[in-house]
């Protein structure tokens, strides 16, 4: 580390201090959990162009981070519970109003806001373990209410796109493809009709492979884990709705939503693995293309066994 660098951590640690200090509601979050956040906002806006910005340009920077915004969201990426019902109650009014501004009508703005929330919590995990959501991408430097209008107005351009070139996302999720295919007529695997005999057995193989694996992953999972995936999947609830038939916040049901889409890809991977052979690079580079071709009922699935939603607990 050079001289500069240790001055630039100095001023960052520092920094991080006060904004704790000032915060109004620090969400019991330590320096540790906050520096990344306040070095990477200070390289990406102040250093990057300016290297060798003054130690007065630095200290100025970071005390106009907004310190409650960033302690909001950062306490909501590492799964606080309190501070996910504080988003959401707090800047619920935000989002639908954005929602509105970029919707044709009131179910499309509906639609638009509720699925805000799963993308701010993310349906894919980072390498430490905690979702990989847009949640990452707030630094503090400008309002949180003003970047959710961002992210809200960026999310309906995103969703336009789609619509307009009717085609799917680059990585729609798995679960999405599921309940998609699941209300076609035909339950069975469609081999590519390009394929030569050999390569058409051997795709047909493993999609039963899959198939197999994906119907004992979701007869494994927890009661309450199948009647969400059909209450959002199947019935078309919103996760608001969804969250209310299970007695939970509508942020903890997209929390529920996101694990359990990722425990059941892990478990459909696992059995691939364990007991079919597959290598890691063979499931991680096919699993969700073959996932794309099937055609498989699941709400038999994840119908049984019925469940007491009112013994269900906020989780």
């Amino acid at each position: 580390m050079t001289e500069n660098s240790e001055q630039v951590e100095k001023l960052v640690v520092e920094g991080t201090k006060r904004l704790l200090a000032r915060a109004t509601d620090s969400r019991s979050l330590g320096t540790a959990a906050l520096c990344g956040r306040m070095r990477s906002a200070l390289q990406k806006y102040l250093l990057k162009d300016a290297a060798e910005a003054p130690a007065e340009s630095v200290n100025k920077f970071l005390d106009a981070i907004h310190a409650d915004d960033l302690c909001l969201i950062v306490a909501c990426e590492l799964g606080d519970e309190r501070a996910w019902n504080d988003l959401v109650e707090g800047h619920g009014s935000t989002v639908r109003s954005a929602a509105r501004s970029a919707s044709s009508n009131e179910d499309a703005a509906e639609d638009l806001a509720q699925s805000i929330w799963a993308e701010l919590h993310g349906l894919k995990a980072r390498a430490d373990g905690h979702a990989a959501g847009k949640l990452a991408y707030y630094s503090g430097v400008g309002s949180l209410g003003g970047w959710l209008r961002a992210v809200v107005g960026q999310l309906a351009i995103d969703q336009h796109r789609k619509q307009s070139r009717f085609v799917q996302a680059e990585e729609e999720p798995e679960m999405d493809r599921l309940s998609r295919n699941s209300h076609q007529n035909d339950h069975v695997f469609t081999a590519n009709p390009a394929l030569n005999p050999e390569e058409s057995l051997a795709s047909e193989r493993a999609g039963a492979h899959v198939e197999q694996a994906l119907s004992r992953a979701i007869a494994e999972m927890a009661a309450e884990d199948r009647l969400l995936v059909k209450l959002y999947y199947f019935d078309g609830l919103r996760l608001r709705e969804a969250g209310a038939v299970l007695g939970v916040h509508e942020a903890t049901a997209s929390r529920r939503l996101s694990r359990v889409h990722a425990d059941l890809r892990q478990q459909v991977a696992t059995i691939l693995m364990n007991e079919h052979g597959w290598t890691r690079s063979e499931t991680d580079r096919s699993l969700a293309e073959v996932i794309s071709h099937l055609e498989v009922d699941l709400e038999p699935l994840v119908t049984a066994p019925t469940l007491d939603v009112n013994s269900s607990g906020a989780g």
